[in-house]
């Protein structure tokens, strides 16, 4: 039985890739028609998913910056806690100030390596989502401690959060939100297997029950070398490879591994030659900033977009590194000023190609760290904060419940650790709005959404 449903899995899978998604069910591609109708009206955009491995530490990113707020800060991580002096050239200015649960007004700066990002906060580009993590319904903290209502599997495990977050369940899950979405627009896509593009490794974020994430190198495609050149000085042999490893096979397996390879070698022809279309950039984007190399690539990809027939797209990039147990006050910096250098780069190319308003970039983590620091670092934390950015944000703005800055405050559930007040689900959905995804949509692409009264956040024109 077991053997049975691996192979089925395996067939439903490796249907998947096939240039025209002709394996996928006939409803699923009907119901995707219907919710890629807004795909289809000639318009295009896009969703930049932007992961921070390791668990960002939250409160050296988004600092409390009111003198009340500050001093707390500063007192509950005296080893850590950045001078207030330096935050001013960083400090944020709202038009109103976020409150906590207790109605008590918050100010805040962005970390000084975020430097480059204040002016597009400033600028209405970007927005922050205050205390946001994994949930499966809106839980207190009495409710915390007690048990009494249904909480994230495995909290504080690594692995298991950023599939969580990714997912909405932990390690071993296999589609991710980004990837259901992809789901729901491949049919309004000339090139569905375009629609998930991962610059960044394995992430379960990409994968779809039957999207496929097409994954690349921040270079770009990475050809089968010896098609792209003479095999052994030889064009024959090179003819003789394609054939051998695309021609069609009587035994349903090896026919099946076969379409995925003539998939591969079609797509990448037509990308590379996608590419080689796209005039040249002039925004400059950091060689030696590897965050920034994937945002680069995914700037061309966008350009490319329309001669490859695409409407909808969801890329997914990363960066490593938060996982500041010790050194925070020497490593960190220097992730956020990869982080901020990378995104402004990228709003910039945006900007350039004139699709500042199509793109949308946000940040996500396994998880936010303590509060309270181990003397040299912070450890595994939950709820977080988090960043949105490009043209249709509203920018300039914090959404979400500020958290009460104190030690085993209401917002905390030990050491600083924050009980998310908004959801991973409600961030999802409404990004998952703004790309043209029907509510009624939302409810099976985000399974604990249904739990949430507020389904949009506010934060996308």
């Amino acid at each position: 039985m077991t053997t049975s449903a691996s192979r089925r899995a395996f067939l439903r899978r490796a249907g998947a890739l096939s240039l025209a998604g002709t394996a996928a069910p006939w409803a699923l591609n009907l119901a995707a028609m219907a919710e890629a109708s807004a795909a289809t009206a000639g318009d295009y955009k896009a969703l930049v998913c932007v992961f921070l491995y390791g668990g960002n530490d939250y409160a050296n990113t988004l600092v409390p910056y009111d003198p009340v707020n500050y001093a707390r800060y500063q007192a509950l991580r005296p080893n850590l806690a950045y001078g207030r002096s330096a935050l001013a050239t960083t400090a944020l200015t709202p038009a109103q100030a976020p409150l906590d649960r207790d109605g008590m007004p918050h100010a805040y700066a962005l970390a000084p390596a975020l430097g480059r990002l204040a002016p597009l906060f400033q600028a209405g580009k970007l927005g922050a989502l205050l205390n946001v993590g994994t949930l499966v319904q809106p839980t207190t903290k009495p409710q915390y401690l007690s048990h009494s209502v249904p909480l994230p599997p495995k909290l504080f495990s690594h692995n298991d959060q950023q599939s969580v977050w990714q997912a909405q369940a932990p390690e071993g899950a296999r589609a991710g939100w980004g990837g259901r979405m992809g789901d729901l627009f491949e049919a309004g896509n000339g090139m569905a297997a375009f629609t998930c593009i991962n610059m960044s490794g394995n992430a379960v974020y990409m994968s779809g029950r039957d999207a496929a994430p097409y994954q690349l190198a921040p270079t770009g495609a990475v050809a089968l070398s010896a098609l792209s050149r003479p095999l052994f000085g030889s064009s024959a042999c090179s003819d003789a490879l394609r054939t051998l490893i695309t021609q069609q096979r009587t035994q349903m397996l090896e026919d099946e591994y076969t379409r995925v390879t003539r998939r591969a070698i079609t797509t990448n022809g037509a990308l590379t030659s996608a590419l080689a279309s796209v005039p040249a950039l002039q925004t400059p984007f950091a060689a030696g900033n590897p965050l920034a190399n994937q945002l680069g690539m995914v700037a061309r990809l966008i350009a490319a977009a329309p001669s490859l027939g695409v409407k909808r797209q969801v890329f997914f990039v990363s960066l490593g590194g938060f996982d500041t147990h010790d050194g925070l006050a020497t490593a960190h910096p220097g992730l956020l000023a990869n982080l901020g250098e990378a995104l402004a780069s990228f709003y910039a190319a945006t900007q350039e190609l004139g699709v500042a308003n199509q793109v949308t970039a946000f940040t996500a983590s396994d998880f936010g760290r303590t509060l309270t620091g181990n003397n040299d670092g912070s450890d595994h934390g939950w709820g977080s904060m988090h960043f949105m950015l490009g043209g249709a944000v509203k920018g300039g703005a914090f959404y979400g419940t500020a958290p009460v800055v104190a030690s085993d405050g209401p917002d905390d559930v030990g050491q600083g650790r924050l009980l998310p007040t908004t959801s991973v689900e409600q961030y999802a959905a409404t990004l998952g709005k703004w790309m043209g995804i029907a509510d009624r949509d939302l409810l099976p692409l985000l399974p604990n959404l249904a739990n949430f009264d507020r389904r949009d956040l506010g934060f996308m024109a």
